[in-house]
């Protein structure tokens, strides 16, 4: 298993970078929103295309974001259940949940969603609505993200199967052990502490003013 680590990190470094393109995705699919609303508000005018670009832009942020978020182990888990296993029962569930769901879901979505991306292309296939765009870009999302999501499925396999044969300290890659709920739990008990501390300081300091008051009479 130690020899397939570097093809691990190989699959995560991609959807890494995967996961920094489709930030654009999100902004640019914002802006379109926002320009649509006020061309339509101002000038009464509407197009169908740049409806669609919105439609195709979150299309691609979560089709293609998938892996990129099982990286980021910031994917739905029972947290409540899981936060009492241990790291190694953990492992072993997320192995067998990859291995008997999610590889057989990855590996038969790409091959029925294949042929509609194909057909799209050969045919020309254009939206229904007035002044439309081609549809290929969007079939041709659903294999393309069922196919990150496979990689990055197969990559927190490797990490995991690595883990359980103590080959690597952490069962994911270890920058990514915190859920963003865990991390922000964290934020904020630090910010708590941080006022709990500066409220002692000042009432420290309030009792020293005092005293000194009271001495000085």
């Amino acid at each position: 298993m130690n020899a397939l680590l570097p093809l691990s990190a190989l699959i995560d470094r991609i959807n890494d970078r995967i996961g920094q393109l489709i930030r654009w995705f999100v902004l640019a699919a914002v802006l379109i929103s926002a320009l649509n609303a006020i061309v339509r508000k101002t000038f009464n005018i509407s197009s169908n295309a740049f409806l669609e670009v919105q439609w195709y832009l979150f299309a691609g942020v979560f089709m293609l974001g998938a892996g990129y978020a099982f990286l980021r182990n910031v994917h739905v888990r029972i947290d409540f259940i899981s936060s009492k296993l241990s790291k190694r029962t953990n492992a072993i569930i997320d192995s067998l949940g990859i291995v008997v769901f999610l590889i057989p879901l990855c590996l038969i979505l790409i091959t029925l969603s294949w042929p509609f991306f194909v057909n799209a292309w050969n045919s020309g296939e254009m939206s229904q609505n007035a002044g439309g765009l081609i549809r290929w870009p969007a079939y041709l999302l659903i294999p393309v993200g069922f196919s990150i999501l496979l990689a990055q499925g197969i990559s927190e396999l490797i990490k995991r199967i690595a883990f359980l044969q103590g080959a690597i300290p952490e069962p994911f890659s270890v920058e990514q052990h915190k859920s963003d709920e865990e991390l922000l739990a964290e934020e904020l008990a630090a910010e708590a502490e941080k006022h709990e501390r500066e409220l002692a300081a000042a009432q420290g300091a309030a009792g020293a003013t005092s005293n000194n008051n009271t001495q000085g009479r």
